[in-house]
């Protein structure tokens, strides 16, 4: 990684995968969002509990008095560390505002975080909030290359903008290879077609947003139908979506391209 706007990753087998770091201004405008959609929970709960008051006081009347502000103060804790690291987890590194502002948060591998990385950055926000206004998270982010704050430090994070899959289709040629004929490739590339080249990388741009088991399956099923066309075989240990990256770049190298 070695750039100020792009998060630069090489997998295993050396292909380069660049994402669009996120800056302060992407960022805060997702945290205003969530602030806000937080600050609505807040006064949900207030409202629920000002007119439960009267009908718990006649029906409640065994429990210890405390209960219900402590019931109160739970909720209000729970919304506010839960909030991120909740919708971070279910949603791949989104919340709602990172989802307007188009941001994402992802392990700097590359890979999707999980819940105990979410969880990990979300603690870290009592110490990036201080003195107020997010003081210690803006000066850590302006300090670092890759606009990290302490949360994305303790949990290996980095926060990215979403890559949007092109819309653009390639233009495919096939007789001319001449270019690539001392590189030995494999037969079967030929059998590709432009529309399962753009399944392909159409997959490894949205793959974030799928649920794990979609996620799984879908890649199985496209490796299993590029591997019976071309030959093309994962190496052992080779993660799925590794293989999707590395035949793309064999089936772009096959072709003339313009």
């Amino acid at each position: 990684m070695d750039s100020f706007d792009q998060l630069k990753i090489d997998t295993p087998e050396q292909i380069a995968l660049e994402l669009p770091l996120a800056g302060i201004g992407s960022r805060f405008l997702a945290l205003a969002i969530d602030t806000l959609i937080q600050s609505i929970f807040y006064l949900i709960t207030a409202f629920i509990f000002i007119l439960s008051l009267p009908v718990g006081s006649s029906v409640f009347t065994f429990l210890p008095r405390l209960l219900g502000p402590a019931l109160a103060i739970f909720i209000l804790f729970a919304i506010y560390w839960g909030y991120f690291a909740f919708f971070e987890t279910l949603w791949k590194g989104q919340t709602p505002g990172k989802r307007y502002a188009g941001i994402r948060v992802i392990k700097d591998s590359g890979r999707p975080i999980n819940a105990f990385e979410a969880i990990g950055r979300n603690l870290m926000r009592a110490v990036d909030g201080l003195p107020g206004i997010y003081g210690v998270g803006i000066v850590c982010m302006m300090c670092n290359r890759q606009s990290r704050r302490l949360g994305d430090f303790v949990a290996g994070t980095v926060v990215v903008h979403e890559k949007p899959t092109e819309d653009a289709r390639p233009s495919w040629n096939t007789e001319d290879r001449s270019a690539n004929e001392g590189a030995a490739p494999t037969p079967g590339l030929a059998q590709i077609t432009p529309e399962e080249l753009i399944l392909i990388e159409t997959y490894l741009h949205r793959r974030w947003e799928l649920d794990n088991y979609v996620r799984t399956n879908t890649a199985i099923q496209i490796a299993g139908r590029i591997t019976a066309k071309t030959g093309l075989q994962p190496q052992p240990n080779q993660h799925v979506d590794d293989f999707l990256q590395e035949a793309a770049r064999k089936i772009r190298d096959s072709g003339q391209f313009r």
